[in-house]
């Protein structure tokens, strides 16, 4: 018999975890806490590994079924999914952790090296005052023309011409 989300609504805590199974290596496991986690047990490599799909209720059984789905894709093209999810999870983490704020400090202590202490005053204030709070905390990965004309088209504006 398959889970319905009803049964999965229902399910309390017991004094230890226990798991509910729904299909295909994917179950419910239920925390003595009341936790309720998703999971799929799969074999990858010869290896048996556990991949998570999310709490519920905030995932929900249709949403962990297309999740397994998923994982199930990659599997049949020779892709281990935990890797691929450890990835994606790495490369958001690193993106969202290089803003533009952090390249431009970066390049302006790169180039200051070369530069009079005067020019790198006066590239990290117009920095600080035009652009940093505007973009500064944006991804630099998420950073587009528009966005660029957004900021260099007030500063030209004002007659900024050697800032813009």
């Amino acid at each position: 018999m398959a889970l319905t989300e009803l049964a999965v609504r229902k399910a309390k805590s017991k004094d230890k975890d226990y798991k509910l199974s729904v299909e295909r290596g994917m179950y419910l496991h239920v925390k003595s806490n009341g936790a309720k986690y998703w999971r799929m047990k799969y074999r990858f490599g010869g290896k048996e590994k556990t991949l998570s799909f999310g709490v519920y209720p905030e995932v929900t059984l249709a949403e962990a079924m297309n999740r397994l789905d998923t994982a199930r894709r990659k599997l049949r093209e020779d892709t281990d999914p935990g890797l691929e999810k450890k990835k994606a999870k790495l490369k958001r983490k690193i993106e969202s952790g290089t803003t533009f704020e952090l390249v431009a400090r970066e390049w302006i202590e790169m180039k200051s090296r070369k530069w009079a202490p005067r020019h790198t005053e006066r590239v990290t204030r117009s920095l600080e005052l035009d652009i940093f709070p505007r973009i500064g905390n944006i991804p630099i990965s998420e950073i587009d023309s528009v966005l660029l004309r957004s900021v260099i088209d007030p500063i030209q504006v004002r007659g900024a011409l050697d800032i813009a």
